[in-house]
């Protein structure tokens, strides 16, 4: 069959005849299938283009020598100036070790590239930003991962980029990373998978419950896993009016609580032992136990579709929350989740209803940081992010099968970007002081170009559409592997 190249309608692709579960097995493999075809085809996802207009031999002159002496000499003097006189006011490093991309954990040190250069896609494409991939190599003689080698890459290249996203770092080591990166850079450290996460997770249960009718200050919240995602999750749903007494994080061994031995005693697990000291005074051990009458379950574990049990559902409180966002495929499926009595359901991807995915969030807050030449990203700068895309997705209308705004909804980032730029300045961070119009029509601008000179690659052909075999290949191949 011809496959619409825009997967405008990706469901219709697949034969009426499978069943849910094989429909959505089919959807995953032929997106995978789909994805190392294109990646084949197109090289990868990134180039580097000139910004700069070429109208002559001379301007090689003014662009490079002699000219472009005075911006060294210039920056010499002023090393903030670095960042109006080169693009590194707009340019972020996408770091990573890739010990733990996706749901696929170490990948070895290249492995991590389709990511990060999606990731660098994806600043550009949805919030005008400028972006590198790094991945690097963290291991140390002895073959073991080294968080120190991380950190100094990230405080030697810190001069080239107006902020820093890691990304894929497994944990603890992305937690010690981050901490001390935050506090020695003088740039905007922002650890995605930790912060992102959570801003965007915390954006879809504030209006997830304004749905169920319920308040995030008397809400019961259990959290199955413990990673840098899920415990950075519990830490901004704490400080955006969540109550710890009511919060209850499981790791693979069980409850999070002050009688967890194994984590107070390894001093790495610094992150952990918080969320111990801080939830579950019932020192629940069991979460048969802990998710009976909750009213959220947020999932960010191992990749399912059979890591949540459906009776686990079913014993929750009328009217639950259920975020499944483990990737590539879901703690369980969303339909199953429904089928087992849960209201609204969530996951990491787009291709089913409420994607809950830092996409959502990243590009805006780094765009807003980078307009002010922020010094770091706050707490208080991310939970005003996750009020800011729960804010305007409630404007334009929330249900039980969209409670957040996506990607495709251009206008969401600059708002993003305007509101947590007020909120460096107000917190002191903020090189620059403009006004929350100034932000918002500048990242505005940007968006707006970026999408346009991609749209004109496109059309003029310097971006090739891919054949339509490509396609169909992929989906051969996904539903011979579903059907056996």
């Amino acid at each position: 069959m011809k496959i619409d190249p825009t997967l405008k309608n990706l469901d219709d692709i697949f034969p009426a005849d499978l069943s849910a579960e094989e429909k959505a097995r089919a959807k995953t493999l032929f997106l995978k299938n789909l994805s190392l075809a294109a990646h084949h085809f197109y090289g990868g996802k990134i180039q580097t283009l000139p910004k700069c207009g070429i109208y002559g031999l001379n301007w090689f002159n003014v662009w490079y020598t002699p000219g472009v002496s005075e911006i060294s000499t210039t920056i010499r003097s002023d090393q903030d100036a670095s960042f109006g006189l080169s693009n590194r006011g707009n340019m972020v490093a996408v770091v990573s070790d890739s010990t733990r991309v996706l749901g696929d954990g170490d990948c070895g040190p290249a492995g991590g590239l389709g990511v990060m250069e999606g990731k660098a896609m994806l600043m550009k494409y949805l919030g005008g930003v400028d972006a590198s991939a790094l991945c690097v190599d963290s291991r140390g003689p002895d073959g073991k991962h080294d968080p120190a080698k991380i950190i100094e890459f990230v405080k030697m290249v810190q001069p080239s980029f107006g902020a820093i996203n890691l990304e894929d770092i497994s944990q603890p080591n992305c937690f010690r990373v981050l901490d001390e990166l935050r506090e020695a850079c003088d740039i905007p450290v922002w650890h995605d998978d930790a912060q992102g996460t959570a801003c965007i997770t915390l954006a879809g249960l504030l209006n997830a419950l304004k749905l169920a009718g319920k308040k995030l200050s008397e809400a019961r919240i259990v959290l199955l896993g413990a990673g840098a995602s899920n415990t950075t999750i519990a830490r901004l749903i704490q400080s955006g009016g969540g109550d710890p007494a009511k919060m209850i994080v499981f790791d693979s061994k069980g409850g999070l609580h002050t009688g967890r031995e194994d984590i107070k005693g390894d001093k790495r697990n610094y992150r952990k032992w918080e969320i111990c000291e801080g939830t579950n005074p019932g020192k629940i051990a069991a979460i048969e136990d802990g998710i009976k009458g909750a009213d959220v379950l947020i999932a960010l574990s191992t990749p399912g579709p059979n890591t949540v049990k459906p009776e686990w559902i079913r014993s929750m409180a009328p009217k639950a929350v259920v975020f499944a966002c483990a990737n590539p495929v879901p703690e369980i499926w969303p339909f199953a989740a429904k089928e087992a009595g849960a209201f609204i359901v969530a996951t990491g991807r787009g291709d089913f209803p409420n994607q809950v995915n830092n996409s959502v969030c990243f590009p805006g807050i780094l765009k807003g940081a980078l307009l002010v030449r922020a010094r770091k990203i706050t707490d208080g700068m991310a939970i005003r992010c996750a009020h800011s895309i729960a804010d305007f997705s409630e404007r334009r209308g929330i249900s039980p099968d969209n409670i957040v705004a996506t990607m495709d909804e251009t206008d969401v980032f600059a708002q993003e970007a305007a509101d947590v730029a007020m909120q460096a300045i107000a917190e002191g961070v903020a090189r620059l002081n403009l006004s929350r119009e100034e932000v918002y029509q500048k990242a505005h601008a940007d968006i707006a170009a970026a999408r346009r000179q991609t749209g004109d690659l496109m059309k003029l052909g310097h971006i090739a559409e891919p054949p339509a075999e490509m396609l169909e290949e992929a989906l051969a191949k996904a539903l011979k592997t579903v059907r056996g």
